[in-house]
């Protein structure tokens, strides 16, 4: 049951991330940090304007890595544990600039379900 919720979980942090990332950049949502209404607007409240695109690189190849471990067990441990050091990262920068928490949410989302993967693949492989 375990390697099942970690492949679901795997499916739906995979495409999130790749959904905000390659779809969604251009959009303004509700949890936006600061005032922003896009993704690298964003990135400037945080003033990580200059990472923008070394960090949209990391995440999406640790999301598709992850999508890949459907069939390659051995990388679901590496791109989940990845994905929650990112979203720990995303949540530490929505409190660093006073954001409400509902700002939150989604890395907060992101991050429990990537370390649910993370900690199923470490209990499954002992």
């Amino acid at each position: 049951m375990l390697k099942f919720i970690s492949k679901i979980f795997s499916v739906f942090v995979g495409l999130t991330v790749i959904n905000v990332w390659l779809f969604r950049s251009e959009k303004n949502t509700l949890f936006r940090g600061g005032n922003a209404g896009n993704l690298l607007e964003e990135f400037e409240v945080y003033g990580l304007e200059d990472y923008f695109l070394i960090i949209g690189v990391v995440k999406v190849s640790l999301a598709v890595i992850l999508l890949l471990s459907l069939y390659f067990n051995k990388l679901r441990f590496f791109a989940s544990s990845g994905i929650a050091i990112m979203m720990l990262v995303a949540i530490y920068m929505h409190i660093s600039i006073g954001d409400e928490l509902i700002k939150s949410l989604p890395a907060s989302i992101l991050l429990i379900s990537s370390l649910t993967i993370a900690y199923t693949e470490k209990i499954s492989s002992k």
